[in-house]
């Protein structure tokens, strides 16, 4: 059912969304500046509003549920307006996980379910690499041939992020 007044969270979260496709492909740090000034006054409002309903609606309306779920959250809901690198939603990385889902029938072939997990486990290294632009193929062969001759503390340098970065400095 669809509830009249739950039509001002929508409005205020395809606001900020409007701001999000404003600031898209910016620097994390003039995403931060529009986020603070235009999506923090939008998120104490829905707050404020969120609160409202609580007090309003009985503890077992649907509305009121929903509330809840995001008042509690809400640190989880606002970090975006903290750190221009993070994302309001999490769509991208649920996209890049889709997948996962659809390759469980093929795991059931892989012997037992350490050998599942461990499927699981190179697919999402492969994912982290596409979504840093590295070459899967060509990242996973550079680190598994100097992963064992690595010092434990020079680990961080063989990841997607740093390794790409590596290469191009190399590179130039």
């Amino acid at each position: 059912m669809i509830y009249p007044n739950a039509l001002e969270a929508v409005q205020h979260l395809d606001a900020l969304f409007d701001i999000e496709r404003a600031i898209n492909g910016k620097s994390p740090t003039e995403r931060l500046a529009v986020r603070q000034e235009l999506s923090a006054p939008l998120m104490a409002e829905l707050h404020t509003w969120l609160t409202e309903q609580v007090g309003k609606l009985s503890r077992g309306h649907d509305l009121t549920k929903a509330c809840f779920y995001m008042l509690r959250r809400w640190d989880a809901f606002t970090r975006f307006l903290d750190d221009g690198r993070v994302c309001l939603s999490n769509n991208a990385a649920e996209r890049t996980l889709r997948c996962i889902p659809l390759g469980r029938k093929a795991w059931l072939f892989c012997g037992s379910d350490r050998g599942g997990q461990r499927a699981a486990i190179i697919y999402i290294l492969i994912q982290t690499a596409k979504l840093n632009d590295v070459d899967p193929q060509a990242w996973l062969a550079d680190v598994l041939s100097r992963i064992a001759d690595c010092q434990v503390s020079k680990l961080d340098q063989l990841l997607p992020w740093n390794w790409s970065a590596q290469n191009a400095a190399i590179a130039a």
